[in-house]
């Protein structure tokens, strides 16, 4: 009878998908030597006791409030630290985006190596905004505009990826982050060869004669694959995949892991309740609506590792789907998430 229950919470992640997506957690690490604790967690920025931070180290934790995250988790770095250490405390912390405002590039290198590590072999849906880092991965978001004037600060484009990071988090997952104005910024240095920087993979700011914007949601992915097309250099995309990937990882965990034996008629109820999940994401606009969006028991999986165990060559499909896969449940998942709407192809004719 567990059917409904998965159904409803289910029904409430497609819901609430939105509203949650816009609240996500930024992770900022600051080289800081001003206090003696290690980690913070702000919910606001009025609960910052600026007397533990330096003027600078303030700034940045400013500019990631402005675009509005859920809150904002500070790991400090002092003279006697390492940064593996600080990646020890992160990786088993819950965020979204990750910065280090005054990262070395050896450090920026090591970032990028993390993020890419928990992603590729731990499942994590973890991010980093970094700076002039060529790292060819859809987790990483490379972001290059420098002299961005604000007030009366100037800012590198390692200095203002905080900001990068704080518009990315608080951005619900139906809205891209192409075109967003950044009403504070007076200037930049803006770029001579715009569209490839994008194409390049880089996040970088426009000015548009009337107003400062991000160019382009690209990530620094420029090799695609199979596994990965065009749509994984989209931040938009891969963040609604990250969502997506944790509703139903989370829910698998908390409803079936231990909790239910593997039968075929629970994995068909898991199946169920994932594609009921799909269509209530159709309907809040965030898979595309002409496209059938599914997940379904996956047979090749099942049948390689049927294969390791015993002879199933005289086996039909029909076998190997409702075989006994021991603690396994093989599904694959077919679906299009949908874009936003960014280039306009308008032909005028005149007669």
């Amino acid at each position: 009878m567990g059917l409904p229950k998965i159904l409803i919470e289910f029904k409430t992640l497609a819901e609430t998908i939105i509203k949650r997506s816009e609240r996500g957690i930024v992770a900022v690490i600051l080289r800081d030597n001003s206090n003696v604790k290690t980690s913070y967690t702000f919910l606001n920025e009025s609960e910052i006791v600026k007397s533990h931070f330096t003027a600078n180290n303030l700034s940045y934790l400013h500019l990631a409030f402005l675009g509005s995250p859920q809150k904002v988790i500070v790991e400090r770095i002092g003279t006697e630290d390492t940064l593996d250490a600080v990646l020890e405390r992160l990786k088993v912390k819950r965020w979204n985006y990750l910065t280090m405002p005054d990262a070395t590039q050896n450090e920026m290198a090591e970032l990028s190596d993390f993020v890419k590590t928990e992603r590729d072999t731990f499942h994590k849906t973890f991010k980093l905004v970094g700076a002039n880092i060529s790292a060819n991965h859809e987790g990483v978001i490379n972001f290059t505009t420098e002299d961005i004037k604000v007030e009366n600060k100037t800012y590198t484009a390692e200095g203002f990826c905080p900001r990068i990071a704080g518009i990315l988090a608080g951005l619900p997952v139906n809205r891209s982050a192409t075109y967003y104005v950044l009403d504070e910024v007076e200037t930049i240095a803006e770029s001579t060869t715009p569209d490839a920087d994008i194409d390049s993979g880089k996040l970088i700011l426009v000015n548009d004669g009337t107003k400062i914007k991000i160019g382009r949601g690209v990530n620094s992915l420029t090799a695609v694959t199979d596994e990965k097309g065009e749509d994984f250099k989209k931040i938009k995309i891969v963040e609604a995949i990250d969502i997506i990937r944790d509703d139903i990882s989370s829910t698998f965990e908390n409803d079936f892991v231990g909790k239910i034996e593997n039968s075929y008629d629970n994995k068909v109820l898991f199946v169920a309740a994932v594609n009921k999940y799909f269509k209530e994401l159709v309907s809040q606009g965030v898979l595309y609506d002409k496209f059938d969006n599914r997940v379904e028991i996956d047979i090749e999986a099942n049948r390689a590792w049927l294969s390791e165990r015993k002879d199933i060559s005289d086996w039909d499909d029909e076998q190997i789907k409702n075989a006994n896969t021991g603690t396994n449940v093989f599904v694959r998942a077919n679906i299009q998430v949908q874009d936003a709407i960014e280039d306009l192809n308008f032909k005028v004719f005149m007669e």
